[in-house]
């Protein structure tokens, strides 16, 4: 049997790495600002990686948090023989390691910590954080993460002014900014999919763009639909989530609803069991046209069918002075700034004054730290807006069979959270 220290010694082990590691595991800000300062690599120290583990300087810090506590609580207990009163009195003093580490967690994050990298257990430092069930640090992740997407987001649209702009220099400028500003921010929170998650599609696998998705081919089952590189458009088990979305939308019979993207045709069935005056359905994908053709979708009564992406449908019903009592917006692989674009320009000349709307709210579904993230980023932006938004805990059934066949689990949290948005001023 092989000696475990020459084991060891076959690992080849950057001393850089590991004294960055150590300093951040031992709660060392003194320390860690040392090494950062003398650190002459193009690397961002701060995002260093254990080669084992996969640990960067932020999972290290949060876990030591958690091992700390342990040890004091042992400790503890073992010399004094405590009670269960006495136990908890132990715990409360792993206070001062708990600061320590929402102190290191802070310094990291100013240094340029990436938030969300992730570590041979495929979890994000968040993900350790909510694990270890150490709260207040996964709080600052969230909001780490709230932070990295706003200003993506931001850099986004700043981009897409330089390019109309046309001018050379300012171009120039943007790409700087962006090439500063993706330190810490190499891996964003998925973005928008199915009724708004391209988080569906990991980022690594085919390139899933809207234009890539309209020319893909579709496959139609009892339970799912698929396009053609077997990601999940839309699945079965989405129908008690819609069901309760239609009901909050068209509460009363007799209202005007638009739903941006048929899919399977879940959410327009809910909605015309409510009973409409006007149904309106966008649908951009010709084999959901033609299917949504044989089951006879446009011989319904108040039924109209819009063939065409909403980015060119919207407008056209606006220019006609269409106005609705509710919205649904349910596309796929679509990205934020879509959605974005979506509640921003085009809903408020949709949407009576004491209207509601509503979307499918798969964004970051695939990680909860991802789900958090984008909960408030979508809630800022809702704001800036014009929207106020309530959210309402659904509880998602086990769905461990649903995947079988599907590319990728797009959804891996625990409740569903149902947006019902407004104008503020009807709130």
């Amino acid at each position: 049997m092989a000696d475990f220290r020459d084991e060891l010694g076959s690992i080849d082990v950057d001393t850089d790495i590991q004294e960055i590691l150590l300093a951040a595991s031992q709660h060392n800000i003194p320390k860690l600002r040392q090494l950062i300062r003398a650190n002459e690599k193009a690397e961002n120290p701060v995002n260093v990686k254990d080669p084992e583990t996969g640990y960067t300087p932020l999972h290290a810090a949060i876990s030591a948090c958690e091992s700390d506590a342990k040890e004091l609580t042992n400790n503890h207990e073992a010399t004094n023989g405590t009670s269960n009163g006495d136990s908890a009195a132990a715990l409360d003093g792993s206070c001062s390691v708990a600061d320590r580490g929402r102190d290191v967690v802070k310094f990291l994050l100013q240094e340029g910590a990436i938030w969300n990298d992730l570590d041979a257990n495929n979890e994000t430092p968040g993900c350790l954080a909510r694990r270890l069930g150490l709260k207040e640090l996964y709080g600052l992740m969230v909001d780490a993460g709230v932070r990295a997407e706003m200003l993506l987001n931001r850099l986004d649209g700043y981009q897409m002014l330089s390019d109309d702009d046309g001018d050379e220099k300012g171009d120039e400028d943007a790409s700087l900014v962006v090439e500063e500003s993706e330190e810490g921010m190499q891996h964003p929170a998925p973005e928008l999919g199915n009724g708004s998650n391209q988080n569906r599609v990991e980022s690594a696998d085919a390139d899933v763009t809207s234009s890539r998705y309209l020319q893909s081919k579709l496959t139609f089952q009892h339970d799912r639909l698929v396009d053609e590189d077997q990601n999940g458009v839309m699945m079965a088990w989405e129908t008690d989530i819609m069901a309760k979305s239609a009901k909050v939308l068209l509460p009363t019979p007799g209202l005007r609803v638009v739903n941006i993207g048929h899919g399977m045709g879940i959410v327009d069935h809910l909605f015309q069991a409510q009973q409409p005056s006007a149904h309106h359905i966008i649908e951009a994908h010709p084999a959901v046209i033609e299917d949504m053709k044989k089951k006879g979708w446009h011989e319904r009564p108040g039924v109209t069918i819009h063939e065409g992406r909403w980015q060119d449908v919207l407008p056209k019903l606006i220019d006609e002075g269409k106005t609705f009592d509710a919205i649904y917006y349910d596309t796929f692989a679509e990205t934020y700034s879509d959605f974005r674009e979506f509640f921003s320009e085009q809903v408020i000349g949709l949407l009576e004054p004491n209207g509601k709307w509503g979307f499918f709210n798969g964004m970051g579904a695939d990680r909860q730290i991802s789900y958090d993230v984008y909960q408030k980023v979508v809630e800022m932006d809702l704001l800036e807006a014009g929207f106020d938004v309530d959210w309402e805990e659904v509880k998602v059934p086990p769905l461990d069979g649903q995947w079988s066949g599907v590319r990728r689990k797009y959804w891996d949290v625990d409740n569903y959270r149902l947006p019902t948005c407004r104008y503020l001023d009807y709130v």
